[in-house]
């Protein structure tokens, strides 16, 4: 006699009938089911089989991939029980689950989110598992919120109000109750801080504790950015009144021990509207035939202490914030465009590295060490390109002699691997009233590379400094850049074959790099480059700070790090730290510590670049509100389910096209070909399509811009 199959009992595939039980419960998450109830949903209604289900259902409780309620009664065993992690919302209706706990996607409904917002830390029961197998679940407690002031416009009642918030993604207005107004009118925009969440009720409870003004207006708009990302536009009276207490003079002793270069070639080339110069070159032919190349950086940490107000508030902002119409700093103004700004003229402290070069640009010595300089001139970028175009001026062989420099050490990195993401930058023409009057681009020349390859070779030598001595593991801060994920690099792929381009090579070699650098160059000038460069750009992993070191993918650099803009990052003060006490034999520090500053500092960064772009977003709206009705060329830059996103080529400035606009057919989204699709006519709008567009709609205070098709 044959045995029989132990996945098979009297004719069921016990295998099959497993698995469709699984989907049963999937699909009734919250339902206690017994082997008749179960038996009923897969259709079987012989009662010796419903025996074979009970017996089945109960060696699944065994075997603890159902759990027993109750005698008889069932409920899906999700290993993970409960998890936590940080909310992301979509724009989808739903949010996602930002967690290690498990390696699925986590999906929670708007109904299940239970007040959790963006970015808010919560913990998640889990209770089925999806189609595409990633989980469902609901949140249970938020752990912790992660913002409690929120910007937007009160509206008044008789005896109450509210504020409707400006942010994305926030499904409810707050009630202020009367006499938390704090003077706010009807109409204006308003900070209001959460004062408390009900769980019964849909609207949580607030107190207005800063009035902006009305909406539309520029230093209303701007601060209400700065809000709504929780960034500060002001310093405290304490961190003003240390800052304006710091001594001028620099102290004899501190000159003395330090490396001597006012005498030495030296110069600053900055943007025309810089105040803040926290970078200097000096340059020398030495004795025995190699040049001298000085990369002088601020000493920051001279100035600013730790444990004063001073780096604490530095530490917070851990960045400078770059908007269209002002720079928020990370420091005072006494410090980062006076004290610590390296103005022609004055003596200044710095943290240098020094490079001896070859003829070739070969690095054949280098060392590391504050010194004191002084400035003897201050170029602006079109400044120097002067210089490198005419060959004349003052400086000019210093200059010269760097510019060539910068070009073989830019050639070598790109041999090496690096990626040639360069894009021309929006810049906006200001009035006296910081409207826009004109929209123009920015592009890169041969003096912004000069400074970028030495400050890019300065950043790598102090992270080899500390990084190669692998016996005493010393803690420090990297700037990191991981591999782009594969299957961000295979949709790139797929997208850019349908112009007829290609790209080779692994999400990790160097083969994708040069195949990369050689697309971006073919695309130059082409209709299709702007949304080509995007799409790249978005295929690559974001850079951060860590002490764990994994090497810089882009630049493809083994060891990287962030020494050169200790006046605006705060991750560069640290470094300057770390380098302090690594040179005075100090022992390694807190990495724990240091790894959280780190985490600290790549958030404030992200939430600096959405400032940045909220702020291009409103100038870009207040430039074409005049402009409404007039007609453009654009390009298709983003297709979504809700409509085409098109940039006009002229100025750089996006707007939307609704779906319920294309009047002639019905439009489905085609999410994997990055198009609109017409069911009937077959027409599509696809990424990189040339368009004509009219400027139908602004709304200034939204930052939209609706456009409709010529």
């Amino acid at each position: 006699m044959s045995k029989k199959n132990k996945n098979n009992t009297y004719g069921i595939d016990k295998k099959a009938v497993k698995k469709q039980i699984v989907d049963i419960f999937d699909y009734n998450p919250k339902r206690n089911l017994n082997y008749k109830q179960v038996s009923k949903l897969l259709e079987i209604y012989d009662k010796p089989t419903h025996k074979i289900i009970m017996v089945i259902m109960e060696e699944m409780a065994k075997e603890k991939s159902l759990v027993e309620i109750h005698p008889g009664k069932y409920r899906i065993n999700i290993q993970a029980g409960h998890i936590t992690g940080k909310v992301k919302i979509t724009r989808k209706g739903f949010a996602t689950i930002i967690t290690p706990d498990v390696e699925k996607e986590v999906i929670v409904t708007w109904k299940n989110l239970k007040s959790a917002l963006q970015g808010d830390q919560v913990k998640v029961r889990l209770f089925a598992k999806r189609k595409d197998f990633s989980y469902e679940g609901e949140v249970t407690e938020i752990l912790e919120r992660h913002k409690d002031h929120f910007v937007g416009v009160i509206e008044k009642g008789d005896n109450f109000a509210f504020l409707i918030p400006d942010g994305k993604f926030i499904p409810f207005d707050i009630f202020i109750p009367p006499g938390k107004l704090n003077g706010a009118q009807d109409g204006e925009k308003t900070i209001v801080k959460i004062t408390k969440w009900p769980t019964r009720t849909r609207s949580p409870e607030g107190e207005v504790t800063e009035v902006l003004g009305m909406p539309g207006e520029n230093d209303v708009e701007i601060h209400s950015i700065l809000a709504e990302y929780n960034l500060p536009y002001a310093f405290s009276d304490e961190t003003e009144k240390e800052a304006n207490n710091i001594p001028v003079n620099i102290p004899a002793p501190e000159i003395k021990q330090r490396e001597d270069f006012r005498n030495v070639p030296t110069f600053t080339i900055d943007p025309e509207d810089a105040k803040d110069f926290d970078d200097a070159l000096s340059v020398r032919k030495l004795k025995n035939g190699l040049w001298e190349i000085g990369v002088h950086i601020a000493d920051v940490t001279y100035y600013v202490k730790e444990s004063t107000e001073l780096n604490q508030e530095a530490e917070d902002r851990a960045t400078s914030v770059y908007l269209v119409d002002r720079v928020v700093p990370m420091l005072p103004e006494r410090l980062s465009n006076k004290l610590c700004s390296l103005r022609p003229g004055e003596d200044k402290l710095c943290y240098s590295v020094i490079l001896k070069m070859n003829d070739e640009a070969e690095v054949k010595d280098y060392n590391i060490s504050r010194t004191i300089i002084n400035s003897d001139k201050r170029f602006t970028y079109d400044d120097a390109q002067s210089i490198i175009e005419s060959g004349k001026g003052k400086l000019s062989k210093e200059i010269l002699q760097v510019q060539k420099f910068a070009e073989i050490l830019r050639d070598k990195r790109y041999k090496r691997g690096a990626f040639n993401f360069e894009r021309d930058e929006i810049k906006f023409r200001l009035d006296e009233n910081k409207k826009p009057v004109g929209v123009y681009f920015k592009t890169m020349k041969e003096a912004n590379w000069l400074i970028e390859e030495f400050m890019l070779l300065a950043n790598r030598k102090v992270a080899q400094f500390i990084g190669k001595d692998q016996e005493k593991h010393l803690t420090f801060v990297y700037r990191i850049h991981d591999d782009p994920h594969p299957d961000k690099i295979s949709s790139f792929r797929s997208f850019i074959k349908t112009f007829g381009y290609d790209v080779s090579g692994s999400s990790n070699s160097k083969k994708l790099s040069s195949s990369m650098n050689k697309l971006l160059k073919n695309i130059k000038g082409k209709p299709e480059q702007h949304v080509i460069e995007n799409l790249a750009i978005r295929s690559m992993a974001k850079a951060e700070y860590s002490t764990q070191n994994i090497g810089h993918y882009g630049l493809s650099f083994d060891y990287y790090t962030h020494f050169t803009s200790p006046i605006r990052r705060y991750p560069d003060m640290m470094v300057h730290r770390l380098l302090t006490r690594y040179m005075n034999n100090g022992k390694s520090a807190d990495s724990q510590y240091y790894e959280s500053l780190c985490d600290h500092s790549s958030e404030m960064e992200q939430k600096a670049v959405s400032a940045e772009r909220a702020s291009v977003k409103f100038k870009q709206a207040e430039f074409l509100k005049e402009r409404v009705g007039n007609v453009y060329d654009a390009i298709i830059s983003g297709v979504k389910e809700w409509g085409l996103f098109a940039e006009i080529k002229e100025n750089g400035c996006e707007g939307l096209i609704p779906v319920k606009s294309l009047y002639d057919d019905f439009y489905y989204y085609d999410e994997d070909n990055y198009q609109l699709v017409g069911k009937h006519k077959g027409r599509n709008f696809m990424l990189g399509d040339e368009v004509k567009v009219k400027i139908q709609k602004v709304n200034v205070i939204k930052k939209q811009v609706d456009m409709t098709l010529v």
